[in-house]
């Protein structure tokens, strides 16, 4: 076979005091974005041909739906990959113009479930939320995207995700919170917390101006959080004198309220019903956990009271279970000090407590303001 010779290929080469040429003064580190650049586009590229392609061979009965979809899943990963690269390519490069408005955050995030709710029920996630109306001073666009790439972040880690905008305790800022569980199975272990959706995050965060990111990582699952420092709107709330008056409009929207108590005595069971019942709430009880738990899987309750004789490690488990699913569950325990009546705090292991002798005259109110910050 006769030997073909390949063209030989110069390279410039600087002498001492010449003129400095292409291949001295190139330097990859000067170039990467437009290497991650590159790289995205024909991502995209490529994936939306792809696409087209797939949708042509359906459209003929060349192959079918589940076929279909088996190309557009991986398709669709690559691509946002792609587009994921180039928006924070974008944001690093200072080539976002932002436009601050008014930005009812609770809104934008409802509206975002609502446009990915056909992919995570697909996905198979068990999607909880809790927003509240907060307004922020934000760029609409980037306010969208952010929320988008914190869901994209947080769904490779579990199939059951809380969502809850509110405002912050203290400072009094526009908070997004997200947890992610797993029900024990954790991800592969192809899942990584620095993804490109998180450097995504974290890049928008630096310049999009007044955003604070904190992550958690567990073996149970991640949680997210994200103050907005420049929120211009209080959510409004209850106080403690609206929970003494008997008019209060919380009083008249307890219909629908629904209470759990477990407790072996049957004392303090028959007790906290007739002090429910005084203020219109329905409420059930059982003796132990493994009631508790059948009971929750019928019906979950508002509210849970406890007393406080069977506050053991079988109750920290079980509350952890219940935190799992709802962020801030409320619970009301009964103490033995017979006097006893002490409001909780905002903290998520916060519990209100009120004494035995005590129930009917302050259970109503405990339970009352109990509710009032879960609104």
């Amino acid at each position: 076979m006769q030997n073909i010779k390949k063209p030989a290929v110069s390279v410039p080469v600087t002498t001492r005091g010449g003129p400095t040429s292409e291949g001295d003064s190139w330097s990859l580190d000067d170039h990467w974005p437009d290497l991650v650049g590159n790289l995205a586009g024909q991502l995209t590229e490529g994936i939306s041909a792809l696409h087209n392609v797939a949708d042509q061979l359906l459209a003929k009965g060349r192959i079918s739906k589940i076929e279909h979809r088996a190309l557009s899943v991986p398709a669709d990963r690559v691509k946002q990959a792609g587009v994921t690269a180039q928006q924070i390519l974008r944001f690093y490069g200072g080539r976002i113009r932002q436009s601050h408005e008014k930005v009812n955050m609770g809104g934008l995030v409802e509206g975002v479930l609502q446009e990915r709710k056909a992919e995570l029920g697909i996905l198979g996630i068990a999607l909880r939320r809790k927003l509240k109306p907060v307004e922020v001073l934000i760029d609409p666009t980037v306010a969208y995207t952010f929320v988008n790439a914190v869901l994209d972040w947080g769904l490779p880690f579990g199939n059951r995700i809380d969502l809850r905008m509110d405002l912050n305790n203290w400072p009094e800022h526009a908070r997004l919170q997200m947890r992610v569980a797993n029900d024990g199975v954790p991800p592969s272990s192809n899942v990584t917390p620095d993804s490109l959706s998180w450097m995504l995050i974290r890049q928008m965060a630096l310049v999009g101006g007044g955003i604070e990111i904190e992550r958690t990582l567990s073996d149970e699952g991640v949680s997210f959080t994200a103050l907005f420092t420049r929120t211009v709107q209080a959510v409004d709330g209850i106080t403690a004198v609206d929970l003494s008056d008997e008019h209060s409009s919380m009083f008249k929207s307890l219909s629908g309220t629904y209470v759990l108590t477990i407790s072996p005595s049957l004392q303090i069971r028959a007790d906290v019903r007739d002090a429910l019942r005084e203020i219109g709430i329905v409420s059930d009880s059982v003796v132990d956990f493994g009631q508790a738990r059948d009971a929750i899987k019928a019906r979950m309750p508002n509210l849970i009271v406890v007393d406080s004789e069977i506050k053991d490690e079988e109750f920290d488990v079980f509350r952890r279970d219940l935190l799992r699913e709802v962020f801030d569950f409320p619970f009301v325990e009964i103490s033995p000090d017979d006097s006893s009546f002490d409001m909780s705090g905002f903290g998520e292991f916060s519990m209100a407590k009120v004494g035995r002798g005590n129930i009917r005259e302050a259970l109503g109110t405990a339970v009352m303001f109990e509710l009032a910050k879960m609104m």
